[in-house]
């Protein structure tokens, strides 16, 4: 199992709660979806997952087996290399081309051979249908563009879990569309996906395990939206 909580209590750096009692689990491969309402806590889950907000008081809490009640800071880096991180806002830098932003990862991950680097680079962005961007500067590709770029910097190291926090906030429902469609075709090549959204009619497009944020806490709510599908099967 790469994440495991339960009982897991979450809270802002300030120390309010934001999640209590949170049981939450994803296998490798699974399509999981986290709903809820603006302020419901489906960042902060997100962000203790890769590790930005800490679990103090847990049953258990392990990401990537390692024990979040344990974990020193000096690790975080490495195993932030076993997972992909998707933003709403794409956060590319404006700067540099669609390649040296891919480029840029894998020196900062300890990539050092040319062609490997550039053979990668290319391997990801046929992967999302973006080769012939490579070139390109940020600010000249479409919204949908810029979070397919950010999609191929995520899986460069073929992580074994994808975070993305609002993948589809952005962008206009074809491309959203579009960009779940990616996600769920990553996941079903064995990397887990755990994507927030309020984009609610992609559930029934694109089936997962759903978890809700509501009142302090987390519920799966799969089958309130597998209803469809049982009815017709």
């Amino acid at each position: 199992m790469l994440i495991d909580y339960k009982n897991a209590n979450i809270y802002h750096r300030d120390g309010e709660p934001v999640l209590q009692g949170v049981n939450f689990h994803v296998d490798e491969g699974e399509f999981v979806y986290v709903i809820g309402r603006v302020g419901s806590g489906k960042s902060s889950l997100l962000k203790s997952i890769y590790f930005e907000l800490d679990i103090d008081e847990a049953d258990e809490a392990t990401v990537l087996e390692q024990n979040l009640l344990t974990l020193k800071r000096k690790h975080i880096p490495e195993l932030r290399k076993q997972m992909g991180i998707i933003f709403q806002d794409f956060q590319l830098l404006s700067d540099r081309s669609v390649f040296q932003n891919l480029r840029f990862v894998l020196k900062a991950t300890g990539w050092r051979y040319k062609d490997r680097v550039n053979t990668r680079i290319n391997e990801v962005l046929e992967a999302v249908g973006m080769l012939e961007m490579k070139d390109r500067m940020p600010h000249e590709l479409s919204g949908g563009e810029q979070q397919r770029i950010a999609i191929a910097r995520a899986i460069l190291n073929s992580p074994k879990l994808i975070i993305a926090d609002e993948p589809t906030g952005n962008l206009d429902p074809e491309t959203a569309d579009s960009i779940i469609q990616l996600l769920r075709d990553i996941s079903l090549k064995g990397t887990a996906v755990v994507l927030s959204t309020h984009n609610i009619p992609l559930l029934d497009r694109y089936p997962g395990t759903v978890y809700r944020c509501k009142n302090n806490e987390i519920e799966d709510v799969t089958n309130d939206y597998n209803k469809i599908e049982e009815i017709e099967n």
